[in-house]
């Protein structure tokens, strides 16, 4: 994980924004992306994971958009090298929790390809015109899944 993005998951905005949305998920169900060069308040979601090395729980709240069948998240770590760590995670253990607004489930991920990963793709780009930007930067094609209730 890059410094910036571990320090702000850890200490940071991260951290921050996952903290007001665990204690007012009304509130912190949108995210004011100015400061990262979005267009303003966009819908998070809380993406509980279990760590791939640690075997402990790991929340953390991310950009979605509802696509058919679910919710999809975009795998970007702001255009680093490597994946990020909830990524790795769920190629691990593909169940997990998920907390839209104040709704919480249990999905299953799966990797969106072809025609419904580029579909998706503009759809999420559109929303939050930065993905763009990541992609450009990075030579590994950013994951884009799609979180789908179960049960």
């Amino acid at each position: 994980m890059s410094d910036t993005i571990k320090e702000a998951s850890q200490s940071g905005w991260i951290a921050h924004h996952r903290e007001l949305y665990l204690k007012d998920p009304v509130a912190g169900h949108l995210w004011d992306s100015t400061f990262a060069g979005g267009p303003g308040p966009l819908p998070t979601l809380l993406l509980t994971t279990v760590g791939a090395k640690s075997g402990q729980d790991s929340v953390m709240p991310l950009l979605y958009g509802k696509v058919e069948g679910g919710y999809a998240i975009i795998a970007s770590k702001g255009g680093d090298p490597k994946h990020p760590g909830w990524f790795h995670n769920l190629m691990k253990q593909p169940e997990c929790t998920v907390q839209v607004a104040a709704d919480v489930f249990k999905a299953r991920m799966r990797i969106a390809t072809g025609a419904e990963r580029q579909a998706v793709w503009d759809q999420m780009a559109a929303m939050y015109p930065p993905f763009t930007a990541y992609q450009a930067k990075t030579d590994r094609e950013i994951p884009v899944v799609v979180l789908v209730p179960v049960g």
